[in-house]
C-alpha cells in the first residue's frame, strides 16, 4: 500500500470516529432518569431515588450559551411544584440550570487548558415546602480538548559540539516540544519532528527529536559551525495542525588529524662570531590546521658534523621553533653550519594519520660573520701561591693571551687598579709575568684578587680580562701572646698548691700542623717563692700557688712574668706579666670584680675610708655648686637694677637724719633726711652751693645749733625736697647719734653737740670704719666729703 492510502484510510478513520463520539453525546445530553430505575427493576427500596445520572460533556471553546445536559426527578410530574439547584465549581458563574426544567446551560466559553472538568452538586427540592424530594447527588463536567494551542520548545537555545570525522548516526542532541493540549484525546499534543534546514549533513527522529550526523568525515578545517532549523508540528503533521521551530547550533571540536608542515624547504640565518651563548639565531615555524593540544609541536635539529653548538625550543605561545646559540662561535675555526630541523606533534592519532604523517623535516643553514674580537688568555682565571715576606720583585706568576684573529695583533697586560688598590703587585707589559711590589703579610691579607687586562695595541685596541688569585702562605713571623688581658686573684688565707688561674695563648700565624705553646717561668735566679707555673700540654698553663698565707697587709698585688714559645722554625718567643691581686673574698671564695668593694680593694683603701672620702668630696661639690649659684644670682640682680643699685649706694651715705636732744630734754627735734634728689640736675647745683656753706660750717658743728639761719635752712631745704621726690622711697628712717657723757677717750659719738654742752674740738685718734661717716661733721677729712 503506497502512504496516500494509509493516509486515506486515516482521514476516514478520524470522521468516523468524531461522529460516534458525537452520537455517544445526544445520547447523554437525553438521559431519561428513568431508565436506570427499570433496569434495576429488582431494587424497590430505591424507586423514590430514580435521580441518578452520569458525566456530562462540553467541547471547548464552543460559544455560549451551550446546552449540556438536563437534570430531571422522577417526582416531577411537569405542575412546576419542583425547583431544581446547582451549586459546585463554576454554579452561577460558568454554567447555569433552569429551576423549572433542569436544563444545564454555560454562561461562558470554556478552556480546558484553564479547567479540565468541574465538580457540581444537584438539587431537587419542593417548591411548597422548600424540602428535598431528592437527597442530593455529586456529576462532572469534562471540558473536550480542541488543538488550540501551538507546541513549544523548551530548554532553548541548543548549542551542541560533536568530534569531527565522527561517523554517520553520532548522536548530536535531543530538542523537545511540548503542546498543552490534552494529549489523551485525539492527535491534537501528538507531536512530529522535522529537519528545516541543516541536511545532509544532519537529521532529526520524527517522534524522539534526537538528532543525528547524516554525513561521514565532516571537516572542522572545512566548516566549524553549523546552524540547523528543526520543525515540530503537532496533529501528528497532518494539515491544519501548529507548528514551531528552533535552531540548534552544532560545532566540530578538532582532533588531531594534521600534522605540521613547513612552508619552506630551506631557512638561512647569519649570526656573528662574536655572539655571547644563549643569542636567539632565528625562529622557524610549521603550521598546523589544529587547534589546542593537537596543534602543539616540537622542535629538533641533527647537524651534521654533530657539534651541537645549536639548540631549537619551542615558543610555547607561538609555537615557533627558536633556535639558540649553545656553544662560543669562531670564525676562523668554522664559517658555515648545515642542520636539519623536524617538526613533529605530542599527540599521535593514529586513527586518522599513520605516525610519519606526523612529522616534517626542513633544512637550516646557519652563517658565521667575521668580528674582531678581543684577546683570548689561556685560561679563565689562573691561581698561584705565594710565601709572605718574600722581597720586592719575586715572581708569582705569567699569564698569557693572544689575538685569535687573523691579524694575531700584539698585546699589553695591565693590573686592574680597583683590584691592587695598595699597589702591591706589578706586571710587565709585554710578556705578562706578575711579580711582587711590596712585601706580603698573610696576617694582613691572606689571599689577594687581581684582575688582569689584555689589550690589543693595534685596531680597535679591544680587551679582554682574566683574574688572578694569590694565596699567600704562611711563615711564623708573630710571636704567641695571651688570648685575653687575665685579671688573676687569690684569697686571703690561701693554700699552697691551689689553682689561681688557667691561661691560653693564640698566634696569629697557621701553621701547617696546627699551633702548640710552650710555657714557663722567666728564669731568675732563684725560684719564685710565690707561685708555680704547669704547662697542661694542650696550648694553656695552670697558675699555682707556691706557699699558703697571702694576706693584704704584707702586699696586694704579685706580679708574675710567663714566657709563651710556639712551635714554629724558627720558634718565637714573648714574655707577658699577668697581676696577681690579694683579695678579700666572699665566705663561697668568690672575690668582688664591681662596685664599690671592688674599686676600694682596686685602690688599695679599705671601704670605709672610701665611703668617707666620697662623703666629704660630695659635701664639698653641694657648697661650692650653692656659692655659685648665690653668686649669679646677685649678678643678675645688679644688672636688672643698675640705676638702682648706684643710687643705693650713694643714698647709703648720704641718707642719714639728724636728731638732736639733750640729756635733760626728751623732745626731738625734727628729723629731716639729708639725701639728694637722685633725678633733678636742676637742684642738684643749688645743692652743691648749700652744701659748702655747710661743710665750712661743719669744721666747727659744734656751735650749730636750732637756732641757727644756716642750719634751719639747709634742714628746710631736706624737708622740701623729700616731701616733692617721686622716687623717695615709702618708709622713714632714724639714726640716733648720743652723747656718752664725760670719760670716754672717744668723746661724744655725735656729730653734733647738744645744745647747753660745751664744744670738744678734738678728734678721736683712730675713728675706724664704723665712723667714717662721721668725719666730716666733726672737721676732719677730705674736703670733697659729699652726702
Amino acid at each position: 500500500m503506497t502512504c496516500s492510502a494509509l493516509l486515506a484510510m486515516l482521514i476516514v478513520l478520524l470522521v468516523i470516529g468524531f461522529c460516534v463520539t458525537n452520537e455517544a453525546r445526544a445520547m447523554r445530553r437525553s438521559v431519561d432518569l428513568h431508565e436506570p430505575i427499570k433496569k434495576s427493576h429488582t431494587m424497590r427500596h430505591r424507586v423514590k431515588r430514580g435521580w441518578i445520572w452520569t458525566q456530562f460533556f462540553i467541547q471547548e471553546e464552543e460559544p455560549a450559551p451551550q446546552n449540556i445536559g438536563q437534570l430531571k426527578s422522577d417526582s416531577d410530574k411537569g405542575d412546576m411544584s419542583i425547583m431544581y439547584v446547582l451549586s459546585g465549581e463554576g454554579a452561577g458563574e460558568v454554567f447555569h440550570i433552569d429551576e423549572n426544567t433542569g436544563k444545564i446551560i454555560t454562561l461562558r466559553k470554556l478552556d480546558r487548558e484553564e479547567k479540565a472538568f468541574y465538580v457540581l452538586r444537584g438539587q431537587a427540592l419542593d417548591r411548597r415546602s422548600n424540602q428535598p424530594v431528592e437527597p442530593e447527588s455529586e456529576f462532572i463536567i469534562r471540558v473536550q480538548d480542541t488543538n488550540d494551542q501551538m507546541p513549544q520548545f523548551i530548554n532553548e537555545p541548543y548549542v551542541s559540539s560533536i568530534p569531527e570525522m565522527c561517523p554517520v548516526g553520532t548522536t548530536v542532541v535531543q530538542v523537545t516540544a511540548t503542546d498543552a493540549d490534552d494529549p489523551s484525546y485525539g492527535n491534537n499534543a501528538k507531536l512530529i519532528y522535522s529537519i528545516q534546514q541543516g541536511e545532509p549533513y544532519f537529521s532529526v527522529e520524527p517522534k524522539t527529536g534526537i538528532i543525528v550526523t547524516s554525513w561521514p568525515n565532516m571537516d572542522r578545517e572545512a566548516q566549524e559551525r553549523y546552524l540547523v532549523i528543526v520543525q515540530v508540528k503537532d496533529m501528528m503533521g497532518l494539515s491544519g495542525g501548529y507548528s514551531a521551530t528552533t535552531t540548534v547550533t552544532i560545532s566540530l571540536s578538532d582532533v588531531n588529524d594534521n600534522g605540521p608542515t613547513f612552508q619552506h624547504n630551506l631557512f638561512t640565518f647569519a649570526v656573528a662570531e662574536s655572539a655571547p651563548v644563549g643569542t636567539t639565531v632565528g625562529r622557524i615555524m610549521a603550521e598546523d590546521p589544529d587547534v589546542g593540544i593537537n596543534a602543539r609541536m616540537n622542535y629538533s635539529l641533527e647537524e651534521v658534523d654533530g657539534s651541537d653548538t645549536f639548540q631549537i625550543r619551542t615558543d610555547p605561545v607561538t609555537q615557533e621553533g627558536v633556535i639558540l646559540l649553545v656553544k662560543p662561535l669562531d670564525y676562523e675555526t668554522k664559517k658555515r653550519f648545515v642542520m636539519a630541523a623536524e617538526a613533529f606533534n605530542d599527540n599521535v592519532d593514529t586513527r586518522f594519520l599513520s605516525y610519519n604523517e606526523f612529522r616534517d623535516r626542513t633544512t637550516l643553514k646557519i652563517f658565521v660573520e667575521d668580528v674582531d674580537e678581543p684577546p683570548v688568555f689561556t685560561a679563565g682565571e689562573y691561581e698561584w701561591k705565594i710565601q709572605e715576606n718574600m722581597a720586592a720583585g719575586t715572581t708569582v706568576g705569567i699569564v698569557s693571551a693572544r689575538d685569535s684573529d687573523a691579524a694575531n695583533n700584539p698585546v699589553r697586560y695591565y693590573i686592574d687598579k680597583g683590584s691592587d688598590m695598595k699597589r702591591e703587585f706589578k706586571i710587565d707589559p709585554d710578556n705578562g709575568t706578575i711579580m711582587i711590589a711590596k712585601s706580603l703579610d698573610r696576617e694582613v691579607s691572606a689571599w689577594h684578587n687581581l684582575t688582569i687586562t689584555a689589550k690589543e695595541k693595534k685596531k680597535n685596541f679591544l680587551f679582554s680580562s682574566a683574574l688572578v688569585f694569590i694565596k699567600v702562605l704562611d711563615v711564623n713571623d708573630n710571636a704567641p701572646q695571651l688570648s685575653r688581658e687575665y685579671q688573676p686573684y687569690i684569697c686571703e688565707g690561701v693554700q699552697s698548691g691551689e689553682l689561681v688561674q688557667v691561661i691560653s695563648a693564640v698566634d696569629q700565624d697557621e701553621p701547617p700542623g696546627g699551633h702548640h705553646f710552650y710555657f714557663s717561668m722567666v728564669p731568675e735566679k732563684r725560684i719564685n717563692p710565690n707561685f708555680t707555673l704547669r704547662d697542661n700540654q694542650d696550648n694553656t698553663a695552670s697558675i699555682l700557688t707556691r706557699r699558703s698565707s697571702f694576706t693584704r697587709q704584707d702586699r696586694t698585688q704579685y706580679l708574675l712574668p710567663v714566657v709563651i714559645t710556639d712551635s714554629g722554625s724558627p720558634a718565637l718567643t714573648s714574655t707577658s706579666t699577668l697581676t696577681v691581686s690579694v683579695c678579700s673574698c666572699h665566705p663561697a671564695g668568690h672575690c668582688p670584680t664591681g662596685g664599690v668593694e671592688a674599686f676600694a680593694l682596686s685602690m688599695g683603701l679599705s671601704v670605709p675610708t672610701l665611703v668617707g672620702l666620697l662623703v666629704s668630696l660630695l659635701m664639698l661639690t653641694v657648697l661650692s655648686v650653692l656659692t655659685l649659684a648665690v653668686w649669679i644670682h646677685r649678678r643678675q640682680r645688679q644688672k636688672k637694677e643698675p640705676g638702682r643699685e648706684k643710687g643705693a649706694e650713694r643714698w647709703d651715705f648720704v641718707s642719714e637724719k639728724v636728731l638732736r636732744y639733750s640729756e635733760t630734754d626728751t623732745v626731738a627735734c625734727r628729723t629731716v633726711p639729708l639725701r639728694p634728689h637722685p633725678r633733678r640736675r636742676e637742684r642738684r647745683l643749688r645743692r652743691e652751693e648749700v652744701t659748702a656753706s655747710i661743710r665750712m660750717s661743719l669744721r666747727h658743728s659744734y656751735l650749730i645749733g636750732p637756732e641757727d639761719e644756716v642750719f634751719q635752712q639747709f634742714i628746710l631745704d631736706r624737708l622740701a625736697d623729700a616731701d616733692n621726690d617721686p622716687c623717695a622711697p615709702p618708709f622713714d628712717c632714724l639714726h640716733a647719734y648720743a652723747f656718752e657723757g664725760t670719760g670716754s677717750s672717744a668723746g661724744s659719738l655725735s656729730s653734733l653737740g647738744s645744745c647747753g654742752s660745751e664744744p670738744n674740738s678734738e678728734r678721736p685718734r683712730d675713728p675706724g670704719p664704723k665712723f667714717m661717716r662721721l668725719a666730716p661733721w666733726i672737721g676732719g677729712g677730705e674736703e670733697q666729703t659729699t652726702f
